[in-house]
């Protein structure tokens, strides 16, 4: 992990940089689809869910989570990726629900810096590493 600085315009840059982007969703859809079968299942998408950190504690506090409610959260979002309701996430759908998460991101984030701890290879730190490769040419 790392402690970067990073603002909307940076997630905004690195969405909008077609070449970057696809290359990040394509190396992340293809560790995820551990059958490679070139398609998600709701298993293979588990663990990514479970690294949205959706349930981490707050402040300090462990507060107990129904474990259904747990499943029908992460149930909830993986239908968000299924767009078309067959069972299973394709390469397009999940890029394309990629960059609908991440443009809700940067609009959130807005233009104000914000100073973050990053897991290395995550989506904002690649961000992060293709803007100071571009500011240092």
């Amino acid at each position: 992990m790392s402690v970067e600085v990073l603002d909307g315009a940076t997630i905004l840059s690195f969405v909008e940089d077609e070449e970057a982007f696809s290359e990040f969703i394509v190396e992340n859809f293809n560790n995820l689809d551990k059958d490679h079968d070139g398609i998600l299942s709701y298993s293979e998408m588990l663990k990514e869910l479970q690294g949205l950190r959706v349930f981490d504690t707050h402040f300090g506090i462990d507060v107990k989570i129904d474990p259904n409610e747990v499943s029908r959260v992460y149930s909830s979002i993986f239908v968000q990726f299924d767009h078309d309701s067959n069972g299973s996430v394709d390469l397009e759908e999940f890029k394309q629900e990629m960059r609908e998460m991440m443009v809700a991101m940067a609009n959130g984030l807005g233009f104000l810096p914000i100073q973050m701890v990053l897991e290395e290879n995550s989506f904002l730190k690649k961000a992060v590493d293709r803007e100071l490769k571009y500011y240092s040419i």
